[in-house]
């Protein structure tokens, strides 16, 4: 099976700054793949060059069989981009938005455009100056769901979007899904990513440092424990399964290895247990992993912020990011 994406050893630097170090990846026809990584692990810089929107220095990068550098406009025909922070012509209404970057990739698919624009609970009369950034999203969302594409590319999608229009949007990339879309989605929201994606990739200083399914990748990472004791033990040594355990009168908070789950059931047993939670390992426990405590202030925000918005100096076009001096802009027409 041809990866959709396929990424070998890619290497970018900004002057001194090596963002991507021998990154690799890969991304199979139909399936959501999340691509995770807190703020500045390269996740962004990624996407533009499968965009086409930056050059890479070294490496080699594959989109639907194309050089996205070489054939970005063909290729723009051929996948839809959301970025975290939307930025759109101040004078078309949003429908109009929607019909031209409809336009500019493969057509829309009217039905399903309507039934977005519905879901989302989206005004496409409003022009773009009156829309609110949750508004703007929903825009670049229905206009990238809605289009004739193979393959979408979603950076951060539902920045803004409140909580409910977030389960909707999970609904929706479940039904792309079932239709048999290839989805790239980057994503600081792990619940997301561990509701959606059918594998994951965990950047970290431009690198992928794990990849796989969830159910693989919660095989190396500890299951955690929460029981109450009625006879709890004098010393924590009998447990001899436990890792990191803690006990606070007849609270026992412990973690413990895949393979040694059913041995320390059966030591707790003897304890008389009253209660017990079993959690398995969750996505922010791979994260933890290789983040540690660093992790958390990372997650706060998107990659990137927002593009100047079309006409304004530096600014290219719709759905597009705000960039550093050091690279250049991001266009969703579908041509540099």
């Amino acid at each position: 099976m041809q990866p959709v994406i396929r990424i070998e050893r890619l290497v970018k630097s900004f002057g001194h700054v090596r963002a991507l170090d021998g990154l690799d990846l890969d991304v199979l026809p139909g399936e959501v793949h999340g691509f995770l990584g807190p703020n500045g692990a390269g996740k962004s810089t990624t996407i533009r060059i499968l965009l086409g929107l930056l050059r890479a220095d070294s490496g080699a990068v594959t989109v639907l069989a194309s050089d996205p550098w070489r054939d970005v406009v063909s290729l723009h025909r051929r996948l839809a981009y959301v970025p975290g922070d939307v930025s759109l012509w101040p004078g078309l209404t949003g429908g109009e938005a929607i019909d031209l970057l409809g336009h500019l990739r493969g057509g829309l698919d009217e039905t399903r455009r309507a039934h977005l624009v519905d879901r989302f609970e989206l005004d496409p009369t409003k022009r773009g100056r009156q829309y609110s950034k949750g508004n703007k999203q929903k825009v670049a969302i229905v206009a990238a769901l809605a289009s004739d594409v193979e393959l979408l590319i979603l950076d951060e999608p539902t920045s803004g979007l409140d909580p409910l229009m977030e389960v909707i949007f999970q609904e929706e990339i479940a039904a792309e899904k079932a239709r048999g879309r290839t989805i790239l989605l980057s994503s600081h929201i792990l619940s997301e990513a561990e509701a959606l994606a059918d594998r994951v990739s965990i950047i970290r200083d431009g690198r992928i440092v794990e990849t796989g399914t969830l159910d693989a990748l919660r095989h190396r990472t500890r299951t955690t424990i929460h029981a109450v004791l009625a006879q709890p033990p004098a010393s924590l040594e009998a447990l001899t399964c436990l890792q990191d355990a803690r006990l606070e009168g007849d609270r026992l908070t412990a973690s413990v290895e895949q393979d040694d789950l059913s041995t320390a059931m059966a030591e707790l047993a003897g304890y008389s247990l009253t209660a017990l939670t079993v959690a398995p390992p969750s996505l922010e426990d791979l994260f933890l992993r290789h983040y540690g405590e660093e992790l958390r202030p990372a997650l706060a925000g998107p990659d990137e912020p927002a593009a100047s918005p079309p006409g304004s100096p530096g600014g290219r076009g719709p759905a597009e990011h705000r960039h550093r001096a050091d690279s250049p802009g991001t266009d969703d027409g579908g041509a540099r």
